[in-house]
């Protein structure tokens, strides 16, 4: 057995919190409905309650992209921490 003390990642890094935020927030924004049911402002003749979802649409799809990013870039980093970190021993 090895005297030197193996050395975790935090499960929880600023960059996973990120990914969260990015995942939860078009959730808390569709679940608000009081926030966007009304019908003003229109947008080219289009009520607010049905342009304001269908923007959601297009920027959930950008914060999923940027999660996914993030999560594999993550996922090289510790990848790469873990390979580095074994090669010391």
């Amino acid at each position: 057995m090895s005297d030197v003390p193996e050395v975790r990642q935090p499960v929880v890094t600023p960059t996973r919190v990120v990914i969260a935020v990015c995942l939860v927030a078009p959730f808390v924004a569709m679940l608000w409905v009081g926030s966007y049911a009304k019908t003003d402002p229109e947008f080219i003749g289009i009520p607010f309650f049905y342009w304001y979802q269908m923007l959601w649409v297009l920027i959930s799809t950008a914060l999923t992209m940027t999660a996914y990013q993030l999560w594999q870039r993550d996922q090289r980093a510790r990848r790469a921490a873990s390979t580095n970190g074994g090669a010391q021993r």
